[in-house]
């Protein structure tokens, strides 16, 4: 009976990338879309088909979903199946949800949206920016952008996909070891270059580049976490000396690296260890108590697995 009442629970994923796609819908709905300065993407796409022929932005993902779902789930596995469809029509389906138009029922909510088109172009709806002014492109930039990524990198966590670019993205994280934000910088440049060519407007290329920074820093931030963990190479006569420090005052354990030193050509010990970023000044100050000649190299360390530390980065091992 447990089992099978666990069956009907929603699983956690699931219930992350239904978080991540809400904030997907807000940000292109009410920032992103409405002055046309999505960062690329199938939404970039949308946009140009809702300009020349009035359907709506949502139905066109939709229809170039699909097909780069198949793709996906060919190409990269199964795991970018049932997830990565969920994520798709969830995505989809709140910026079609989240759509003002269809949000005047809300009482009051009216007085927040405002049609920034000009009289001879189709209608298009903003939330609380008027679009009066390069200062309204500016925050709905920043707004959008940054409510983008953060819903790109939930739903990435938690092994989902938007559809979209995201397939084509997740491949060449695959087969060409590219990270998250390189390989959105490849994809969305041929759709942000081809907007600005259909609207005329090289401004609006300006915008995407802004927003696509900000989406992809945004985006490793939620999917990959603040990098928490400093790694650690230190190069000292004194390396048992430290290792002893390292042990009694930070808990940590530690590595020997064999190396040679370039210029006397001697053999060293070099002393590898990872610290939370709290603990790199204790580590420093006890370094150079015992050795002021150490030589220390510290950088980011985004994932480490062991003891002490958890893991944080994406995970598509599992299989639906």
């Amino acid at each position: 009976m447990v089992q099978r009442a666990k069956r009907f629970l929603p699983d956690r994923d699931y219930i992350g990338i239904m978080l991540g796609a809400i904030l997907f819908g807000i940000a292109y709905s009410w920032f992103l879309m409405p002055f046309r300065i999505s960062p690329g993407g199938v939404a970039g796409l949308a946009q140009i088909l809702y300009h020349f022929t009035g359907v709506q932005e949502s139905v066109w993902m939709f229809g170039f979903n699909i097909p780069l779902f198949f793709l996906g789930y060919y190409m990269v596995g199964k795991q970018f199946g049932v997830r990565s469809f969920a994520g798709m029509m969830m995505s989809n389906g709140a910026c079609w949800l989240f759509s003002p138009v269809r949000l005047s029922f809300v009482p009051g909510f009216d007085t927040f949206v405002h049609n920034i088109a000009p009289a001879d172009e189709l209608p298009r709806f903003a939330v609380l920016f008027t679009g009066g002014s390069e200062m309204d492109v500016l925050l709905a930039s920043v707004a959008g952008s940054s409510l983008l990524g953060i819903a790109l990198g939930l739903i990435f966590r938690f092994r989902g996909s938007t559809g979209g670019t995201d397939i084509p993205v997740a491949m060449l994280k695959k087969y060409a070891g590219v990270t998250i934000s390189t390989g959105y910088w490849m994809v969305e440049s041929v759709i942000i270059l081809l907007a600005g060519v259909v609207f005329g407007d090289a401004r609006l290329v300006i915008w995407a580049y802004l927003n696509l920074f900000l989406t992809t820093r945004m985006t490793d931030l939620a999917a990959e976490g603040m990098p928490f963990v400093k790694a650690v190479f230190i190069i000292s006569d004194n390396s048992e000396a430290i290792r002893d420090a390292i042990y009694e005052h930070l808990d940590r354990g530690v590595t020997f690296l064999k190396g040679q030193g370039g210029y006397e050509r001697r053999d060293r010990d070099v002393i590898y260890v990872c610290v939370h970023r709290r603990q790199v000044m204790v580590l420093q100050k006890l370094v150079k108590d015992i050795d002021p000649d150490a030589f220390m190299v510290l950088h980011d360390a985004y994932d480490v697995m062991g003891y002490g530390f958890r893991k944080r980065t994406l995970d598509y091992s599992d299989v639906d």
